[in-house]
């Protein structure tokens, strides 16, 4: 019942996963969060700038795990890990889009709104 495969720790995927590289992206993430988490606390930034900081290093840690954690790239025998990715993408934007907008008409079609007409006072 051999597929061909004499040792499967000679496949790519397994030769590219370090623990090096593992505990540099938890690093990476952990260290974000916790600039994240301090600026939260200490209301060192207005509210737009706060926003704008959460993001970006939310943005940076992402991309951190999927290099260093989930070893997404661009080389040829990793490609179909990074179409499944770029297809997924649009894919997850669309569905927080949609629960975004679903639960903002929820809200504005239950929600008693004050001063409207045939309201009793």
């Amino acid at each position: 019942m051999s597929h061909g495969h004499d040792d499967p720790t000679l496949h790519p995927e397994v030769q590219i996963s370090t623990s090096r590289g593992y505990f540099l992206g938890f690093a990476i993430s952990s260290i974000l969060m916790l600039v994240a988490t301090f600026l939260v606390t200490s209301h060192a930034v207005p509210p737009f700038g706060l926003l704008m900081v959460i993001s970006a290093c939310a943005g940076i840690a992402i991309m951190a795990q999927i290099y260093f954690l989930l070893h997404i790239d661009i080389s040829e025998h990793n490609i179909w890990n990074t179409v499944a990715l770029v297809l997924f993408i649009p894919l997850f934007l669309i569905t927080i889009g949609l629960t975004w907008w679903m639960f903002s008409q929820l809200y504005l079609h239950t929600m008693i709104m004050p001063g409207m007409p045939g309201m009793m006072h």
